[in-house]
């Protein structure tokens, strides 16, 4: 990584890994005529970029399955709330339609129209609905599993994909067997409405399936944890860091997971910063740090769920008011980070002092470019360190006021 040895020289006319040298001239030239407002935008873009990774899931059933109010809550979306997928019990589309996450647009759901309301047998429907496109489906069913179920999914084996049974509405199963015989046993109750999908399916020749059983409307309840974990488990690297950023921050063990895998886009952002540093421009360095530092800050707040819209959606899934978990948060890392936000969290001093040592060495080309560098490398990747463990515990309270859990 560039900026980490200070025993190797980073020169001017190297090119540091996230910019040409193209891109670095001009972010030079830039700078020397228009400040840092000039040369925000590319290193803006830059930050967006760093991962670009796209995940497409598909999920299948016939109509009133529950596959509008299952990506509603896959989003952290109620269906009331702005860009939610339509509930309905009419089929609306012949066409498969795509529902990118709210704040991780990479990330889309697709609803398919189910097999038993188009003209197309099973290999046909696949190919019409862009089966290459997914990463994986999920086949859902409100009731059993049937036949057009049975079908898809063995076309899906044959292709090579992964698919898994849900079976939703477990919320109303078990509502409507208490109004019948008033006390049940709900343990019991799902161990045999698993049970029962579970034989069905192996005797339509899946004798190893697992069938999730899940409520869309209460996604805190029954297997819709275990489905997620599953997906993880099955995804390679890439796919598992998006999904696992886009999950519905449900508990503390899911932001603890997300703050986790944001703790390996650290050096990513340190080394783009130390890579900006070698450029041996008096001002340079800090300006952009500063945009690097606010660029990697937001976009911490917006996987954990801590920006506004966040906020607001958490606030109404859990029925609270959003001032009640704004109040949880201790810091001022909430809402927007502008650079007067950096200087007074108290990392403005060591900013400073690094910025002076750039400028008094920014004269001596190779000695300034290598103490750039590093200086910019450890300052961005210590400031992010400190910065993502405070937003990861504000996070984290506030799902416990949400949630009310211990």
């Amino acid at each position: 990584m560039e900026g980490s040895n200070s025993s190797e020289k980073v020169t001017e006319t190297e090119t540091p890994s996230f910019f040409t040298q193209e891109e670095l001239s001009k972010l030079k030239s830039d700078f020397e005529t228009g400040g840092l407002e000039k040369v925000k935008p590319l290193i803006e873009k830059k930050i967006t970029d760093l991962d670009k990774t796209e995940l497409n899931i598909a999920v299948i059933g016939e109509t009133g399955a529950g596959k509008s109010t299952f990506i509603n809550a896959m989003r952290g979306l109620r269906c009331t709330d702005p860009g939610a997928a339509e509930v309905g019990t009419t089929e609306t589309t012949m066409e498969p339609t795509g529902y990118s996450h709210p704040t991780l647009p990479n990330v889309r759901y697709w609803d398919l129209p189910g097999i038993g309301s188009t003209r197309f047998a099973a290999a046909k429907y696949l190919t019409e609905m862009q089966f290459q496109r997914y990463d994986f489906f999920i086949i859902i069913s409100a009731c059993r599993f049937k036949e057009n179920d049975v079908k898809l999914a063995r076309e899906i084996k044959r292709l090579g994909k992964r698919f898994y049974f849900v079976r939703s509405k477990i919320d109303i199963d078990l509502h409507n067997t208490r109004e019948e015989n008033k006390v049940i046993n709900e343990e019991e109750e799902l161990k045999k409405i698993r049970n029962h999908c579970i034989k069905k399916l192996a005797g339509a020749g899946f004798p190893d399936s697992s069938v999730f059983l899940i409520s869309g409307k209460k996604p805190k309840c029954f297997d819709f944890i275990q489905l997620n974990e599953r997906l993880e488990g099955d995804l390679n690297n890439g796919k598992k860091r998006i999904f696992v950023l886009a999950l519905p921050k449900l508990s503390v063990e899911i932001v603890q997971k997300k703050s986790k895998i944001l703790s390996k886009h650290i050096w990513m952002f340190a080394t783009l910063s130390g890579g900006l540093g070698a450029i041996p421009v008096p001002g340079f360095s800090l300006a952009c740090d500063t945009v690097i530092l606010i660029g990697a800050i937001v976009y911490f707040q917006i996987c954990l769920g801590l920006d506004d819209a966040s906020l607001q959606r958490l606030a109404n899934r859990a029925g609270k008011p959003v001032e009640e978990l704004r109040a949880t948060v201790k810091a001022p890392l909430l809402g927007e980070i502008t650079p007067d936000v950096i200087m007074r969290l108290g990392w403005g001093a060591a900013a400073v002092t690094v910025s002076a040592l750039e400028f008094a060495l920014d004269f001596v080309p190779v000695i300034g470019s290598i103490f750039g560098a590093g200086s910019s490398f450890l300052m961005t990747y210590k400031i992010l360190s400190d910065a993502l463990k405070n937003l990861t515990e504000n996070a984290e309270r506030m799902v416990e006021v949400a949630f009310e859990t211990d």
